[in-house]
């Protein structure tokens, strides 16, 4: 029986369930509402309209925390865990698992807490975008000292189990279960094999040509490119769309209502398609979510962003940097933006798979990318520790650029300020992409095995088969199981950096000849 017949039947058969089923989409309409004013700030706001989107947002905030804090909610709650019935379907007792524990986190939490934190992002943005423009890390100093502030206050709430730290309250939120310890264990081992690797791929022999993907094109002909490959890819744009923002993000508004942004430059129609079909990896997960039959229940949620960021992470690597996807793309690419791009699939998939040392997170190799994240990881839980003050950050970010990439960082807009993160107050967010990056490569091995020609298909421009293993894989459980559960079921394995290294490896090693 199916995740949405199991449910239906529940509903059929519980009064409890039931009504907890109508306060959660009651709850849910509420929520999407917050989205939605959330995405606009980002994309079609004017800039006058900053003081009263705060208030918009802190009150908005303040509502949904009101509904999802209602003892009535929680004593529904209560009602289903009394029936052994439900309790007894792991589908419907897993709904139930993750409604009790978003009540209790949300219990936990005073309202004026919540509606501080949301107005303080929501003006904390702007500060960061205007520092950013004037490259002044001091414009933003007041409000990442008050995001700071903000997420101890919300940590103490939440509680530290004995030998942990208040981090841990803050990255529970974005990867249920996940510890600061555990994060610094999984990311030592792979720390070590990407210096490696870097290592050799500075002595090696070969280096790909980045002028063949260096030509300036017409940002409107970018745009339509971007959203065949989008659609492509499974993207529905009947269910979503696709604007500009000044850093590229995706909102999964409600059910039929899935919002994704992207940036372009003129001589960025390379960077502009990958971030695109990161977005889109996002996309395809909301979309991919029951929602309209499930609306407003756990199990019509993602499970963890670190599961987000493997959807994301592999539609952007593993499959838009194969050289099969480029032998569909390539000539749709000189169709499409010009055929001033050289008919060359060979340079144009080793230039797309460069590994080489930046600034800038986003635009980062696959290699070099989560040493970017290692650094966030570290900077973040040192100011929430208050081993480092919110004024030295920039001087431990250069520190650490030039220690762990060899680069002398000039400007803070391309170092500490290149980020959205911190202005919205996500703190504990950052690990989550390297999470991502580990539980990608261990489902691309076991796609490998479930799809060996998976190659053959790409070289078509024939994702549905991926995009359909991925919907029974992942996309249709929702939270019914947590991530380490869910890669363990699909790979055979908990998260283990091997997987990652192992992949990287191997193509590096192909790219650069050796």
């Amino acid at each position: 029986m199916s995740v949405l017949e199991t449910h239906q039947m529940a509903v059929k058969d519980s009064a409890a369930y039931a009504n907890l089923a109508r306060a959660q989409h009651e709850l849910e309409v509420v929520t999407s509402i917050n989205r939605l004013v959330a995405w606009d700030q980002e994309t079609m706001m004017p800039a006058n309209g900053t003081a009263i989107r705060a208030e918009q947002l802190q009150y908005l905030s303040g509502l949904v925390h009101e509904r999802a804090t209602d003892p009535k909610f929680g004593d529904l709650i209560s009602a289903c865990e009394s029936e052994t019935g439900l309790m007894g379907d792991p589908i419907i007792a897993a709904g139930i698992r993750e409604a009790r524990r978003d009540f209790d986190k949300a219990t936990k939490l005073p309202r004026d807490l919540v509606e501080e934190i949301a107005k303080s992002s929501s003006l904390g943005m702007v500060a960061w975008k205007d520092a950013r423009a004037k490259n002044d890390f001091s414009k933003f100093l007041p409000a990442l000292q008050q995001t700071v502030d903000l997420n101890r206050r919300k940590a103490e709430c939440y509680g530290v189990a004995d030998g942990g730290e208040l981090y841990d309250a803050l990255l529970d939120i974005y990867e249920p279960g996940m510890t600061a310890k555990r994060t610094e264990e999984i990311f030592g081992p792979l720390r070590e094999g990407l210096v490696e690797l870097i290592g050799l791929v500075e002595a090696a022999p070969e280096k790909p040509d980045l002028s063949v993907i260096g030509q300036n094109f017409d940002i409107d002909a970018q745009k339509a490119f971007c959203a065949d490959v989008c659609k492509a890819a499974g993207f529905d744009f009947d269910s979503g769309r696709m604007d500009l923002s000044t850093h590229p993000f995706c909102e999964g508004v409600a059910s039929g209502d899935t919002r994704m942004t992207n940036r372009y430059r003129p001589d960025g129609w390379a960077e502009s398609v990958f971030t695109a079909l990161h977005e889109g990896g996002h996309a395809t997960y909301e979309q991919g979510l029951p929602k309209k039959e499930l609306s407003g229940t756990a199990l019509a949620e993602a499970i963890s962003l670190g599961v987000h960021e493997s959807q994301s992470r592999m539609w952007e690597n593993f499959i838009g940097r194969s050289k099969s996807f480029w032998q569909w793309g390539l000539p749709l690419a000189r169709t499409m933006l010009g055929d001033s791009i050289p008919n060359d699939l060979d340079a144009i998939w080793k230039a797309v798979n460069v590994v080489e040392p930046g600034f800038i997170r986003v635009e980062s190799d696959e290699v070099t990318y989560n040493l970017h994240i290692m650094l966030r990881f570290d900077l973040e839980r040192a100011m929430i520790r208050g081993d480092l003050a919110c004024s030295d950050l920039p001087g431990a970010w250069n520190e650490r650029m030039k220690n762990d990439l060899g680069l002398t960082v000039h400007e803070d807009r391309v170092g500490c300020l290149q980020d959205v993160h911190w202005s919205m107050s996500a703190i504990g967010y950052f690990p989550t992409y390297t999470f991502g990056n580990l539980f990608a490569a261990q489902m691309w091995a076991a796609l490998g095995k479930d799809l060996p020609d998976r190659d053959e298909q790409f070289s078509r421009g024939e994702f549905g088969p991926t995009l359909a293993w991925f919907r029974d894989k992942v996309h249709q459980h929702g939270r019914r199981y947590g991530a380490e559960e869910l890669c363990e079921m699909i790979s055979g394995s908990k998260i283990d950096s091997d997987f990652l290294l192992r992949y990287l490896t191997d193509k590096v090693k192909r790219v650069y000849g050796m």
